[in-house]
């Protein structure tokens, strides 16, 4: 299966304005790519205002005689490129459009700031609503698949990774979350401003920003620096919930290689949520996620892998959206079995059987924007890997995923990328060949192999 063209145009024009995902047409942009966002965002909690200026570096690739990012909700009150005030763009629909007094040619490199503000709100999308959305006391932002032009700038397409500077300045009593290592954090008069840097590539859906009356916790330091940061009404419970997570690191790091970022963090908010969500180098979860008896401990694993399946390989394109789930659901099940739960062949064997009864329309390696997050491509995804672990042999296969992680750490992936590599392990490429298209490109749900 071929990928399409990664910054494939609409319409052929130069600096159209869809970077052409079939899943979410109406955002990304083609023409360009991004380098690096710097965001300096001003937040009031109490009347949900948010002021910013987006400092975004790119790279031309091909000639731009007008340029375009995602953004919604919010207004644009200025925007300069290269350090001159621009006077002609239009922002309409959730598109800035900008016209550069002369082209930018083909490999040059161009900065935009933008200047922009409002009062934010999630984005109603085909999977509920997504983006900066405020909590009781607080924000939550979820902004998988497209949801991040709800706070800031950007071109909102999953293989476009850069680098990122987030300041946030809000109310001194609330901590603030965002991506990366806190460069600096500066208390003045009722207001504080936090400063993080986000080295390692990251796609715009994995950019997050919480903000809540936190308490924070420090769990481990090696083999990496992990806290929680939550109400402190729930620390006690929370460390039974998130008790086993150390170990689930060991495991993965094991099995998966280095974990890929600098520390994790885990935020858990004072409101309910219905799933828990990931971001890159952080996850979030609900207060329902957090009872002391270790209820959605499955989950604990799922977002913790997800930071080498998602974040650090993120899908070129949403159609690839398997190797995300597929993968962290699967670590759910070695999870299981390290910790004596239910074997990996048990739980392939539990979810097969259901799979058979539900209705066989799903195609793993192109689902739609309609069941790309349909939880049976997560079941299906995982068991395909268990397929391939029975044909590889634990040895190769655990190979494999450490040789995956490592080929295409911080970059963007496909599943063609997934077979090929795979190929280079399996002692029988045809039949290799016949699983992968028993299990990803057909519909109907192919019987279990027997164990040999």
């Amino acid at each position: 299966m071929v990928a399409p063209s990664k910054w494939q145009q609409s319409n052929g024009q130069p600096g159209a304005s869809t970077a052409g995902d079939r899943y979410v047409p109406t955002h990304g942009n083609g023409g360009y790519k991004v380098e690096s966002y710097e965001l300096d965002l001003d937040y009031r909690v109490n009347s949900n205002r948010l002021s910013g200026k987006a400092t975004i570096t790119a790279v031309a690739t091909e000639a731009l005689s007008r340029l375009s990012f995602d953004l919604s909700g919010l207004q644009v009150a200025k925007v300069s490129l290269n350090g001159r005030r621009l006077q002609r763009y239009d922002h309409r629909q959730g598109k800035l459009q900008v016209t550069p007094a002369a082209t930018i040619m083909d490999g040059a490199e161009f900065t935009v700031e933008i200047q922009y503000a409002g009062n934010p709100k999630p984005e109603d999308s085909p999977w509920g609503e997504l983006g900066w959305e405020e909590l009781t006391e607080g924000v939550i932002v979820a902004s998988q698949p497209s949801g991040a032009a709800t706070w800031f700038p950007c071109n909102d397409h999953p293989g476009d990774k850069a680098h990122y500077r987030i300041t946030i300045t809000t109310d001194s009593p609330y901590q603030v979350v965002a991506n990366g290592r806190l460069v600096s954090r500066r208390v003045k008069a009722s207001r504080t401003t936090w400063v993080f840097d986000q080295a390692a590539p990251m796609a715009t859906y994995l950019a997050t920003v919480q903000i809540g009356r936190y308490d924070a916790v420090d769990l481990a330091a090696s083999p990496v620096t992990t806290r929680g940061v939550l109400p402190a009404s729930q620390i006690r419970e929370f460390k039974a919930d998130f008790g086993r997570q150390q170990d689930m690191m060991k495991l993965f790091c094991r099995l998966f290689g280095p974990y890929p970022f600098g520390g994790y963090t885990v935020v858990v908010t004072d409101d309910d949520l219905e799933i828990p969500l990931e971001a890159q180098g952080i996850s979030v979860f609900g207060s329902n996620h957090v009872d002391g008896r270790r209820t959605s401990e499955r989950l604990v694993a799922h977002e913790l892998a997800h930071q080498w399946f998602g974040n650090s390989l993120t899908p070129a394109h949403w159609q690839h959206i398997w190797l995300n789930e597929g993968f962290a659901c699967y670590a759910e099940w070695l999870w299981s079995e390290e910790s004596r739960g239910l074997t990996a062949d048990q739980q392939v064997s539990k979810a097969h059987s259901r799979l058979k009864g539900l209705p066989q329309d799903l195609l793993l390696s192109d689902p739609g924007a309609e069941l790309m997050f349909d939880d049976r491509l997560y079941k299906r995804g995982a068991i395909t890997l268990h397929v391939l672990r029975r044909h590889l042999g634990d040895e190769a296969f655990f190979d494999l995923l450490r040789a995956w992680t490592k080929t295409y750490r911080h970059g963007s992936v496909t599943t063609a990328d997934f077979i090929a590599l795979a190929a280079t392990f399996s002692p029988d490429e045809e039949e290799l060949r016949h699983l992968f298209a028993a299990w990803l490109d057909s519909y109907e749900l192919p019987p279990l192999p027997r164990k040999r």
